[in-house]
This record gives structure tokens, C-alpha cells and sequence, in this order.
């Protein structure tokens, strides 16, 4: 808890393992939940719902996600967890199991309460050194990069991407994902992070349980799923959802080996949602731009950002940027920046920052 409220946005970590894996090809999902439990307790958080699939393991955590693929880990937590601390025992777990580190990307929006967050959290400067620090020599390029926000400061997309020019991925769901893989991959397919503040009320009292509720947290968060129509934004997905006590939502979708992922803090003041996709299901950018229409009719922002990471080629090629600020024109938000960064052996991220036309 911060000193004026919940912080909603999240801190992000996504680490690319490279190994022989003789088990079935289970690679990383083989660490036992003893020693992620011990990992989590070092972050301060805790799993609080779980599924599987042939795929990968999800995890609804206290604060946030977790997802375990064969070759590679995404654990995403807000509040005032301390995400980076998980670099060290993650890697080490992982060289036990024969893998080494090849990839890492850290993320970010801007705090909205900085002043709460503990180390390494207290500037993307220390949160860049404290990364550094915890990196085998091997992940050679490196970079760190603030993608400003004209209009919304708090909106500011912090990223840190380090990767192997070794770095190549077997695990057929992360080659997929093509999310900070080797520009030798030729898919252009997307991870879309979406960070929203200022929730509509009457879209924010949904996520508020009733007084005196005696429902599970999965109970209720069934509930609120289908009550908000979250469900329908991706009706394929198998959905491990969860409401918290006595307000908040968290879900992790599973649809093969793609994942989704949702968070809400829906308090009055400091309202915030975010969403994550990555998967073939995005097959071109109006398939894109219908999961945003569908997110933004969940939660009504009155400002909102988008992130997109993938390879060069279908950021300059597929104008991403035009229509997705053309198809959310319509639901009143209108694009008020768009940057663009390229990551040495990653590729590049598309960041947008859109806010009420009233503004």
C-alpha cells in the first residue's frame, strides 16, 4: 500500500532461457512451487489461483501475474513489490535445470505514487543499475530507454532490454510470441500492454464487492468477469480469474500457448486497469485494433497507453499506429503522442498515449 493509495501500475519481467531440455520439453515448468513460492515471497507476493495447459502454467498472484513457459518466465506485480529482486533466484533456479539466460526485458509506466516505492524501485535509473547488476556478461546489447508522454507525464513508457546476439529460442510458444527474440525471427506478431487511469465509475463499481459477501475470490471473480464482459474479449480463452476483498480483479487467459492478462485497482482518485495480450490470434491490425475497442468499452479511461512490441519491419510496414488511433477515435479517446524506439537484437516498441477529447 502507498502513502496516499494502491499503486496500480505494474512492474513487468520477462526472462528468455536457452538449454537442452531432456524432460519432455517441460524446461522451466519442471521448478517446483516450493522454490517459485520462495521467489514470490522474496518479490512479496504470493499465488492466490492457478491452471495449466500442454503450454504453460498461469498464476494469479496477490499483485498480478506469473507465467511459466518452457524457456521463459513473465512475472508482472504492482503495489510496492519489489519485482526485481526475483532476477537473481530466477536465474539461479534455472541454471540448475541446465538453462542460461539469453534475454530480459523490464517495463514500465510511471509510478503514481514514486514516493512509496522501495529499492530497487525508486527511480528507472536504480531499478537500470540494480538489472545490470544481477545480468550474466553474455547478454552483450543492452539498452534503456524513458518513452515520453507529451500530454499525460504519468503515462511514460519506461523499457530495459538485454539479450545474447547468441539469442535463440526452441520453445516453439516463445517463438510465437516473438516478443524480444532475435530479429531473425519473421513474424510480425505483437505483445500489446495497456495501461488506463481515471475508470469510468459506473465501469469501476463493478469491481467492488458487496458488503458482507461470503464468495470465494474465484466465486466472485467469475462473477465479475461476466458482469463487466471481460469474457467476451477473448471468448476462446480458458479464464482463472480472481476479486479480491473488498474490491480489485485480476485474470489470466490461457488460448493454447497464448496468454492474456487483466488487472484492475478500481478506487475512486486513483483508478487504474491494465490489460496484456501477446499470440497469432492478432494476425493483423484490425484484428488489434478490435481488442482495444473491446478493452476500452470494459473500462471507459479517460487516459490511456498503449505499447506494442515487435519486430521492425511490421511496426514501419503495417501503420499500426494509424489505425489503432483511428478505431478508438470513436469511443472518444484521441491519440495525443506516439513514439518509437529500436532495441539492438530485439527489435522495436510502438508507444501511443491517448486521453478524453474533452481534455
Amino acid at each position: 500500500m502507498g502513502i496516499s493509495g494502491f499503486e496500480g501500475f505494474e512492474k513487468r519481467l520477462e526472462l528468455h532461457f536457452s538449454g537442452d531440455d531432456p524432460v519432455n520439453d517441460l524446461g522451466l515448468r519442471l521448478l517446483d512451487f516450493q522454490s517459485l513460492e520462495k521467489v514470490l515471497h522474496t518479490v512479496q507476493c504470493t499465488v492466490v489461483s492457478a491452471v495449466g495447459n500442454r503450454y504453460f502454467d498461469a498464476y494469479v498472484l496477490s499483485e498480478s501475474s506469473l507465467f511459466v513457459y518452457p524457456s521463459k518466465i513473465i512475472i508482472k506485480t504492482c503495489g510496492t513489490t519489489q519485482l526485481l529482486k526475483s532476477i537473481h533466484p530466477l536465474i539461479h533456479h534455472a541454471n540448475l535445470l541446465g538453462f542460461y539466460l539469453s534475454g530480459c526485458k523490464y517495463s514500465r509506466g510511471s509510478f503514481i505514487f514514486p514516493q512509496a516505492q522501495p529499492f530497487p524501485h525508486s527511480s528507472f535509473k536504480e531499478e537500470v543499475l540494480y538489472i545490470e547488476s544481477n545480468l550474466p556478461t553474455n547478454l552483450a546489447y543492452r539498452k534503456a530507454s524513458i518513452m515520453p508522454s507529451i500530454s499525460s507525464p504519468s503515462h511514460a513508457w519506461h523499457i530495459f532490454i538485454a539479450t545474447s546476439h547468441h539469442h535463440h529460442n526452441s520453445d516453439h510458444s516463445c517463438s510465437l510470441q516473438a516478443l524480444t527474440s532475435s530479429l531473425k525471427c519473421s513474424s510480425s506478431l505483437y505483445t500489446i500492454e495497456v495501461c488506463m487511469t481515471e475508470l469510468n465509475r459506473v465501469m469501476a463499481r463493478k469491481f467492488f464487492r458487496l458488503p458482507g459477501d461470503q464468495k470465494s475470490g474465484d466465486a466472485a471473480g467469475r462473477e465479475m468477469t461476466e458482469a463487466t464482459g471481460i469474457w467476451d474479449i477473448n471468448p476462446n480463452a480458458l479464464i482463472c480469474d480472481f476479486a479480491f476483498d473488498p474490491c480489485g480483479y485480476s485474470m489470466n487467459g490461457m488460448d493454447n500457448d497464448k496468454y492474456s492478462t487483466i488487472h484492475v485497482t478500481p478506487e475512486e482518485g486513483y483508478s487504474y486497469a491494465s490489460f496484456e495480450c501477446v499470440g497469432s490470434i492478432y494476425e493483423d491490425r484490425d484484428d488489434i485494433v478490435k481488442v482495444l475497442k473491446k478493452v476500452v468499452q470494459v473500462f471507459r479511461p479517460g487516459t490511456m497507453s498503449v505499447a506494442i512490441s515487435c519486430n521492425k519491419s511490421s511496426i514501419y510496414h503495417d501503420d499500426v499506429w494509424t489505425s489503432i488511433a483511428n478505431g478508438l477515435e470513436p469511443f472518444g479517446l484521441k491519440c495525443r503522442s506516439c513514439t518509437m524506439d529500436d532495441f539492438p537484437a530485439s527489435g522495436a516498441i510502438l508507444f501511443q498515449t491517448f486521453t478524453s477529447r474533452r481534455k
